[in-house]
């Protein structure tokens, strides 16, 4: 699944490129996981604005006429070409633009593209309201994230993906997180200790710092707006890493199931 340095390292693929754009067409497939609730005949003409992220979540401004909201779901991927293809199979979304089409590929049709006259405005209002802090916020410290954990019985791991502390902290970034805070995955998110908590904050945002430098993550399919694959698997400390030894301590890398995810630490460098 595009995690948020997959989405941001999209956005910045082609944002730029489309800000100013007029749209001369709409073309959309098949159903995605949501309406796109507007008359694609209203679009015509508009100007796309500056394209902003939250969370997951793209916003492609179209003033006057609102915006749309944007998520690549499990396998999405944007593309924003200078040619005008022939849509495939898993083509859904095409907005047409005098500078080019920007196209939604999603093969698992989980994806999704909503207008609303605002971010502020429904539906949006609504898909983005529980979300937590973006991790580069000033405001995400130790600080916060210990408060934000102090009660809660779930484990630290599942704690971080739920995303209403902290955006951004998908399956992989979680567990690379825990490694470089020295966590293990199985802790109780209440029992991190305001020290621990300090660390914890600062490796998120080095993690995601580093995928975003690294042009995100590819596993399987992921590719930007121009079809670069990230390498930030490349740098991975335990994620799908299962029996190889830790590169700290050589003691072999552990997996495990929480939630129906995989979570790989390494038992010796990372302590309840």
């Amino acid at each position: 699944m595009p995690e948020l340095p997959e989405v941001e390292v999209t956005r910045r693929s082609f944002a730029d490129a489309i800000r100013g754009a007029r749209v001369t067409g709409l073309r959309l497939g098949k159903p995605l996981r949501w309406p796109l609730g507007v008359d694609p005949e209203t679009l015509l003409g508009t100007e796309v604005g500056a394209v902003q992220r939250r969370g997951k979540y793209l916003w492609l401004p179209l003033p006057p006429r609102g915006g749309l909201l944007m998520h690549l779901g499990m396998s999405g991927s944007l593309a924003f070409l200078d040619t005008t293809p022939a849509a495939g199979s898993h083509d859904h979304f095409d907005l047409h633009t005098d500078r080019g089409l920007l196209r939604l590929t999603d093969p698992r049709r989980f994806g999704a593209v909503v207008w609303a006259p605002a971010m502020e405005a429904e539906p949006v209002a609504t898909l983005l309201s529980g979300l937590g802090l973006e991790p580069f916020d000033d405001r995400f410290d130790g600080l916060h994230l210990h408060a934000a954990l102090s009660g809660r019985r779930v484990a630290i791991k599942q704690a971080l993906l739920a995303g209403d502390i902290v955006v951004g902290a998908g399956n992989i970034y979680a567990c690379e997180s825990l490694f470089m805070a020295g966590i293990d995955p199985r802790l109780a998110a209440g029992k991190v200790s305001r020290p621990r908590a300090e660390k914890l904050a600062a490796a998120v945002r080095q993690v995601l710092g580093q995928a975003l430098e690294a042009g995100g993550t590819t596993l399987r399919d992921f590719r930007d707006a121009h079809g670069v694959a990230g390498s930030f698997q490349m740098q991975a400390q335990v994620y799908g890493r299962e029996g190889e030894p830790c590169r700290r301590c050589a003691t072999p890398i552990r997996r495990i199931v929480q939630g129906q995810r995989s979570t790989f630490f390494c038992p010796q460098c990372q302590k309840r």
